[in-house]
Parts: structure tokens; C-alpha cells; sequence
């Protein structure tokens, strides 16, 4: 293999203007997010999840720390990829964390039903629809951030 084939191609860099589009679909989120009242940490919480099931070292590495930044507990983050052996998260936060696993993992038609079932009895349809839509955006980042072997820096 030469070099040219073995040297990792940023999409973001490639394709500014995709990379652009993408992160203004981030914000429209972040804005329905705050009008339907889904606050920060769950958000955020939200992003860790999702980035634990991709395999996102990058997206994990930058959203744990918003995460923290957010008032996030190191306790309820070190148990987060467990959250349903642990009553430290609440029925709304619950409901969101079983959606956005159903989304990520595109479960059978009878798991996706149970889920989104569940979810609907602990979130308002702007919630659920909120919800659904930060974790098809985090997908989104996830792959662009693992196609592109986006690298973790060490902190200093």
C-alpha cells in the first residue's frame, strides 16, 4: 500500500460546506431541543450514549467533557453504558436512553415498538421527536468522526 491509500482522509476538510451543513443541522436541533425544554445534561447524555454504542473515541472524549461541563456527575457517566441496572437516572431520562439506543441500533420492528412505546409514556411528542432527532444527528457525527479517524488528543 502507498502512502496516499494509508493516510486518513478528513471528510469535514474535504467537504467544508457538507461538513458546514451538517453542524447547522446540529444547531436547528440544539434549538428544538431548547424550545421543547430537553436541558443540557440530557443532551448531553444523550451524545455520551449514543457515541458509546458507535465506538466514537473522538465524540466521546469531547462530550463527556460538555457533559461535565454541564453539571453531569462522574458517578452517573462511569455507569451510563449500564443506566438500567441503576436507578440514578430519572423515568424521562430512562425513556430518552432506551430511544436513542433503538435509534443507534436499529432494533427488530418488535424492540423498536416496546421502545418507542416506552418512551411515549415519558416524553411529550416535541421530547420524543427532539430526542429522536439529537441522536440521528449524533449518528451522523459518529460516522463522519470514525470514517475520518478523527484523532484524541491528549489533554496536557
Amino acid at each position: 500500500m502507498s502512502a496516499a491509500t494509508t493516510q486518513h482522509i478528513y471528510l469535514d476538510k474535504q467537504h467544508p460546506a457538507v461538513w458546514r451543513a451538517l453542524n447547522g443541522l446540529g444547531l436547528k436541533v440544539r434549538e428544538a431541543a431548547d424550545a421543547a425544554g430537553v436541558d443540557r445534561k440530557t443532551i448531553e447524555l444523550l451524545h455520551v450514549r449514543t457515541s458509546q454504542l458507535n465506538g466514537c473515541a473522538y465524540c466521546l472524549d469531547m462530550h463527556v467533557r460538555d457533559a461535565v461541563e454541564a453539571g453531569e456527575s462522574p458517578q452517573r457517566l462511569a455507569v451510563l453504558s449500564a443506566w438500567r441496572e441503576t436507578a440514578l437516572f430519572t423515568e424521562k431520562e430512562r425513556a430518552a436512553l432506551a430511544l436513542a439506543e433503538c435509534i443507534t441500533e436499529l432494533q427488530d420492528h418488535t424492540a423498536r415498538e416496546r421502545e418507542e412505546g416506552y418512551a411515549r409514556q415519558h416524553l411529550t411528542a416535541d421530547e420524543f421527536s427532539v430526542v429522536s432527532w439529537l441522536v440521528i444527528t449524533m449518528n451522523a457525527f459518529n460516522r463522519v468522526s470514525i470514517t475520518s479517524h478523527h484523532p484524541v488528543r491528549r489533554d496536557r
